[in-house]
């Protein structure tokens, strides 16, 4: 049966990239798309590096914790947002589609390692860190009565940024997982030095 325990070094790394997540968000908020007024920040770069490089479980909880922190008031979203309110917007389904996106990103990172093809990482992360909150981000706009197709052609404005944010995510989780093989889990990584598979943290 798979080891679900959280270990120190577990939360650890939950901590780190939570902290990540609102780190980034200290750049600064800049707003395209007119009426939906949708924010464009680095967090969601956070966001697609931790489903990257700590994988479903431990990525999700990352994202999380930092949501959890958000709701409780503290002012960790760019533009220095934060409170339950943040949940009353219309663009608040880009924050929740940070939730399932992440952990697809994880989901599907785990499944093509240990090898880690950098063109796969990129597909992988673009399928949870944009197609999964882009399309929960539409679907909220649209219940708020944004018009479908004002909706849908916001998110053009994000799509370049995005992309970068993807390959920038790639390339780092391609080297941190050739680092540290067994990171992740999935596959068992063959260790550099004995040529054994190493123990997986999380599996």
């Amino acid at each position: 049966m798979a080891d679900r325990r959280t270990t120190a070094r577990d939360l650890a790394q939950i901590a780190v990239f939570a902290a990540l997540i609102a780190a980034l968000g200290l750049t600064g908020t800049l707003y395209l798309g007119g009426g939906t007024a949708v924010p464009i920040t680095l967090q969601t770069l956070g966001v697609m590096l931790a489903g990257a490089i700590l994988g479903p479980r431990k990525g999700f909880l990352a994202v999380l914790v930092f949501e959890l922190l958000v709701m409780t008031g503290l002012p960790l979203l760019s533009g220095g947002r934060g409170g339950i309110g943040v949940l009353a917007g219309p663009t608040a389904g880009y924050l929740i589609g940070w939730l399932p996106g992440v952990f697809v990103v994880g989901f599907l990172t785990k499944r093509i390692l240990p090898r880690y093809p950098l063109w796969l990482g990129i597909v992988v992360t673009a399928i949870g860190g944009v197609l999964v909150i882009y399309t929960i981000g539409t679907i909220w706009l649209i219940a708020k009565g944004i018009a479908p197709g004002v909706a849908i052609s916001s998110n053009v404005n994000f799509l370049i940024g995005d992309a970068i944010k993807v390959v920038v995510t790639a390339l780092v989780a391609k080297q941190v997982h050739r680092s540290y093989p067994g990171l992740i889990g999935g596959v068992p990584a063959r260790s550099p030095l004995a040529g054994r598979p190493t123990a997986s943290l999380e599996k």
